[in-house]
C-alpha cells in the first residue's frame, strides 16, 4: 500500500518537473494500484462517436451561439438542447409527490417555444437529442451557466453504460419569480468519461427501467 502511494506521489511531482516522463510512469502506477482509469473525452472523440456510431442524434458538430443559449459540441463535452415539450408541477389537485406512487395529476402538460416555470416550482422536459452510450462510457451532466446565474437549476442523473434514449430533464426554478426556459436551445452539458475496463453489467444487461425512453418519463419503481 505504501509503495503504491509512493508511486502516485512521485508521478504527480513529475508532472511539474518532467512532464513526458510522468506519462511514461502511468502504466507503472496502474500496475501498483490495480485500478481502472477513466478519462474525459475531447471534441474529436465526441464527433467521431456521434458520426460513426450514432452516439448522439441529431448531432451538431460545432458550438451554436449566435442569438441563442449555446448548444453543440464543445472542447470536452456536448451541450444538449431542451425540446418544446414540458410537464410543469401544479398544486391544483392537492396531490402528494411520492416517488413510489407518483400521481400524474401533479403535472400539467405544455408545448411551446418557451416555458414559464412558476416561482419555487419545477418542470420536467426532454432533450432534442437521442443518446446511445457505449459499454465503457459513463456521463455526468451539468446545467449551463446562463441558467444557473438566473437561479434555474438543471438536474440530470448519469447516463449509464449502454443506456439509450431521450434524456428526461429536471428543471428547478429556485427564485421567487417566474422563470423562462427556451425550447430548442442549450440547457445543460454532458461530459463523457471512458474507462479502460468494461463493466461486468451494463444498464442494458440489467434491463433498466428507463431504457429506450421516447419522451418525458415519470418516476418508475
Amino acid at each position: 500500500m505504501l509503495e503504491a502511494a509512493s508511486w502516485v506521489v512521485k508521478t504527480w511531482w513529475l508532472i511539474y518537473t518532467d512532464f513526458p516522463f510522468a506519462f511514461r510512469c502511468r502504466e507503472k502506477v496502474r500496475e501498483h494500484t490495480e485500478e481502472a482509469w477513466m478519462s474525459v473525452k475531447p471534441d474529436r472523440w465526441i464527433r467521431r462517436m456521434a458520426l460513426e456510431y450514432k452516439m448522439i442524434e441529431p448531432f451538431t458538430d460545432r458550438q451554436i451561439r449566435e442569438g441563442v443559449i449555446s448548444y453543440g459540441v464543445s472542447s470536452y463535452g456536448y451541450d444538449i438542447r431542451v425540446a418544446d415539450e414540458f410537464r410543469i408541477f401544479t398544486n391544483v389537485n392537492s396531490t402528494i409527490v411520492d416517488p413510489k406512487h407518483f400521481d400524474p395529476r401533479s403535472l400539467v402538460d405544455y408545448k411551446g417555444e418557451s416555458c414559464l416555470i412558476p416561482p419555487n416550482s419545477f418542470a420536467l422536459a426532454r432533450s432534442v437529442e437521442y443518446f446511445r452510450i457505449p459499454r465503457n462510457v459513463l456521463t455526468i451532466c451539468l446545467g449551463k451557466s446562463t441558467y444557473a446565474r438566473c437561479g434555474i437549476i438543471v438536474n440530470v442523473t448519469p447516463f449509464e453504460p449502454e443506456w439509450e434514449g431521450f434524456v428526461t430533464l429536471e428543471i428547478s426554478n429556485t427564485t421567487p419569480l417566474p422563470a423562462k426556459i427556451y425550447a430548442n436551445e442549450g440547457l445543460c452539458q454532458v461530459i463523457f468519461f471512458v474507462s479502460d475496463e468494461e463493466c461486468e453489467v451494463s444498464y442494458k444487461d440489467k434491463k433498466g427501467k428507463y431504457q429506450s425512453q421516447g419522451g418525458i418519463v415519470l418516476p418508475r419503481l
